[in-house]
């Protein structure tokens, strides 16, 4: 099947991927525009995973002030080269990351980032709304577990759903900003400050 370059030039408005990985991916697909935009994020997956040991040491600290300043975020962002750093993409992403701790307020970047006594009240607190809602005894480790999952899913920055696409979480977001640009990245860390409330 012939592949056209509008077509080409369609699934690379919507990915940002190179014209080359967007005729291979269309090739594969037959076609299928939206059936190429998921191989190309299942392929940008696998990229950013080979990239994920490289180091970080360049990056930006972005900033978001809500409308009424009332509610601000600093947001530190690392990528592996100063070139990256000045892209839009990479300066449009941290916008987006800093806008949704602003949106969100996540307590930590990742899992690790969480202590093992705020997790221990999380299963205290889940344990007992068990025992209150009367689950049988064999289930309630089941139950806590899936709360559990929930609240890293709320309360986790990268576990997120995006504000702006819920449809992918801010792991993805950032998965696929790696395989578009080609450097490994990360989040390193934020503060979010309210009017009257204490950091």
């Amino acid at each position: 099947m012939a592949i056209s370059a509008a077509d080409v030039k369609a699934l690379r408005d919507k990915t940002g991927a190179g014209m080359m990985d967007c005729k291979k991916a269309l090739t594969e697909t037959d076609g299928d525009i939206e059936k190429a935009v998921k191989l190309l994020r299942e392929k940008g997956a696998a990229i950013a995973e080979k990239k994920g040991g490289r180091a970080t040491n360049d990056g930006i600290i972005e900033t978001y002030i809500h409308a009424g300043s009332k509610l601000g975020v600093m947001v530190e962002i690392n990528c592996e080269t100063d070139f990256v750093a000045k892209t839009d993409d990479f300066k449009q992403m941290a916008r987006d990351i800093a806008m949704q701790i602003a949106a969100a307020n996540p307590v930590a970047v990742s899992r690790d980032d969480i202590s093992e006594e705020m997790i221990a009240k999380e299963r205290e607190i889940y344990t007992q709304q068990a025992k209150n809602e009367g689950k049988p005894e064999k289930i309630i480790d089941r139950f806590v577990d899936g709360k559990l999952n929930k609240f890293f899913q709320e309360s986790v920055l990268m576990e997120q759903s995006f504000v702006k696409d819920p449809k992918k979480n801010i792991k993805e977001l950032m998965t696929d900003t790696i395989a578009k640009l080609g450097e490994n990245m990360s989040v390193r860390r934020f503060v979010r400050f309210q009017l009257g409330e204490d950091v």
